[in-house]
C-alpha cells in the first residue's frame, strides 16, 4: 500500500511511501494486542509496596497481662494482628510483577497495532525535519499546520532527535520516541500515529533483523 508523505506545513509533498503489506498490512491478532499490553503495563509496576507483619513490628516483648483471674481474653503480645499498633495479617511484600513474552508474539503485537492505525486512518507520515531553536512554539506550530493539535499524538523518529525531543516533550498529550523503541502499548495510545519518513525504515530494519529487539 502507498500513503502521501506531507510536509511540517501541512501539505502534500507529492510524494508517496510503500508501506509493506507483511507490517503495515497483517489481519490484527488481537489476543497478542492484548498481551502485549498486559505484560507491558505490568513490567511498569515497580513491585516494591512493603508491610511490616508480626515478627517485624516493634515492642510486644512482654505479656500484656496475666493469663488467667482477669475475666478478659487472653493476650501474649500487644503487637497482635487484632492490635491497634500490632502487625500486619499477609501483608503486600516486594515481588517482581514481570512479564515475559516470546519474540515472535511481540512482533505480532507490533505488526498488530500498526495495521490497526493504517485500517483506522489514524497513521500520517511526514518529511524528516529539524528544529534548530528548540521552542515549542515551533513544534506547536508544526502540530497545527498538520491539523493535529490538540489531539493524542506520538511522534515516531527514525533515531534520536535531541532538538525535536526537547521542543515536543512540553506539549499536552505529544509523545516522541525513536521508532524502534516504542513499543505496542505506545504505538496504540493516541489517537494519531505521525511517522517521520526515515522512521518507516527503521521500523523495517527493525523487523527484518530477527535479533532485534520488537
Amino acid at each position: 500500500m502507498k500513503l502521501d508523505i506531507f510536509k511540517i506545513d501541512g501539505t502534500a509533498s507529492g510524494e508517496q511511501l510503500e508501506l509493506s503489506d507483511d507490517i503495515f498490512g497483517v489481519e490484527p491478532n488481537d489476543h497478542a494486542i492484548y498481551l502485549s499490553v498486559k505484560a507491558y503495563l505490568a513490567n511498569q509496576r515497580q513491585g516494591t509496596s512493603k508491610s511490616k507483619e508480626r515478627g517485624e513490628v516493634r515492642g510486644g516483648g512482654k505479656k500484656p497481662w496475666k493469663q488467667k483471674g482477669r475475666g478478659g481474653a487472653r493476650a501474649g503480645t500487644s503487637r497482635s494482628p487484632l492490635w491497634v499498633g500490632g502487625g500486619t495479617i499477609f501483608g503486600p511484600r516486594p515481588r517482581d510483577y514481570r512479564q515475559d513474552l516470546t519474540k515472535k508474539l511481540k512482533r505480532l503485537a507490533r505488526k498488530s497495532a500498526l495495521s490497526y492505525k493504517v485500517k483506522d486512518n489514524q497513521l500520517m507520515i511526514i518529511e524528516d525535519f529539524e528544529i534548530e531553536n528548540v521552542k515549542t512554539k515551533d513544534f506547536s506550530k508544526i502540530l497545527s499546520d498538520l491539523k493535529i493539535r490538540g489531539k493524542k499524538v506520538l511522534v515516531l523518529t527514525g533515531s534520536y532527535n535531541e532538538n525535536i525531543y526537547k521542543a515536543g516533550r512540553n506539549i499536552p498529550k505529544v509523545n516522541i520516541l525513536e521508532a524502534a523503541n516504542a513499543s505496542t502499548y505506545d504505538i496504540l495510545n493516541n489517537q494519531v500515529l505521525v511517522l517521520q519518513k526515515s522512521a518507516v525504515e527503521s521500523i523495517k530494519k527493525t523487523f527484518a533483523n530477527t535479533t532485534g529487539v520488537a
